[in-house]
């Protein structure tokens, strides 16, 4: 578009009082710099939209027809400049969540602020930890939530809290003990987070010194899923997060187990392109899921 949004409004002012001068005046600009916007125009649209009368400049039916076009088009854009200068919580948010949270955390957390403000949306997209930092560092999501550590140079990272992982199994055999030790469970079938799941990055990360290769009978991208595994499978354990098998747990339909010498923690992270614009929704938003954050996490 050759046509510069300021050329249409001076060309406005210029309709309406059809003095260059008084029109610099009102926009802070020199009349030179009026005229030669005007002339500019003019040369863009291959016509004349003045006529010049008595000194003064009259629209011709061109600049009329012109007029008629364009005002209701900067009316607008002057109306959306004002509209989202004086809204702070208004416009949209892409939130990006690794599986963990965007199950069983962030929903809540939507759902609430859109609740409370109406004129904002929030989208959020799904993917494991990997897939989350790849969002942020290609500025496809404005946020994002996961588990555990990144390495990245563009990415600003803010802790929300610290997860427990804990070692679940449905079979009532192996809820007889409390307590194991890891070489004791090396040939049961142990079910996993896919590659690129912050989940399982922190269960083997912590017990690799001890078992360097586990045998994985089974690879799946969704926790639900893991945890119907679970409830059907005998001799099945996961490492999940538990928040996520807490209701099992209580409900009596999955058994926590504890590995001797071993807990598993890991940090939930904000995070945020380096160069991103952070603006007042942006801002609020963030403040909003840090406090919304540590409030589910202790419930």
């Amino acid at each position: 578009m050759k046509i510069t949004l300021r050329q249409m409004e001076i060309f406005l002012e210029v309709a309406k009082t059809g003095h260059l001068t008084h029109v610099a005046n009102e926009l802070g600009l020199s009349q030179s710099a009026v005229s030669m916007s005007i002339k500019e125009l003019e040369s863009t649209m291959g016509c004349k939209l003045f006529d010049r009368i008595q000194k003064k400049l009259v629209l011709n039916e061109k600049g009329r027809a012109f007029a008629h076009e364009i005002e209701p088009l900067v009316q607008k854009l002057k109306d959306i400049e004002e509209e989202f200068s004086s809204q702070d919580n208004k416009g949209e948010l892409i939130i990006a969540a690794s599986t963990t949270i965007a199950d069983y955390i962030m929903p809540h957390i939507i759902c609430e602020y859109m609740q409370r403000y109406p004129e904002v949306k929030i989208s959020m997209k799904i993917g494991n930890t990997k897939e989350i930092i790849e969002m942020i560092e290609n500025g496809v999501a404005d946020l994002g939530y996961i588990e555990g550590a990144i390495d990245s140079t563009c990415i600003v990272e803010e802790v929300m809290g610290v997860d427990e992982l804990v070692i679940v199994t449905g079979d009532k055999n192996l809820k007889k003990r409390k307590e194991y030790y890891i070489d004791n469970l090396l040939d049961k079938k142990w079910i996993l987070r896919e590659i690129g799941s912050g989940t399982r990055a922190v269960f083997l990360d912590k017990i690799r010194r001890f078992v360097p290769d586990m045998n994985i009978f089974l690879e799946l991208a969704h926790t639900e899923a893991i945890k119907s595994v679970l409830m059907k499978l005998d001799d099945s354990l996961s490492c999940l997060s538990k928040i996520a098998v807490q209701k099992e747990i209580e409900r009596g339909e999955l058994f926590e187990i504890k590995l001797k010498g071993f807990d598993f923690e890991r940090e939930f992270l904000q995070l945020y392109h380096k160069d991103k614009y952070k603006s007042e929704l942006f801002k609020k938003f963030m403040v909003f899921a840090r406090y919304r954050f540590g409030e589910i996490i202790k419930s």
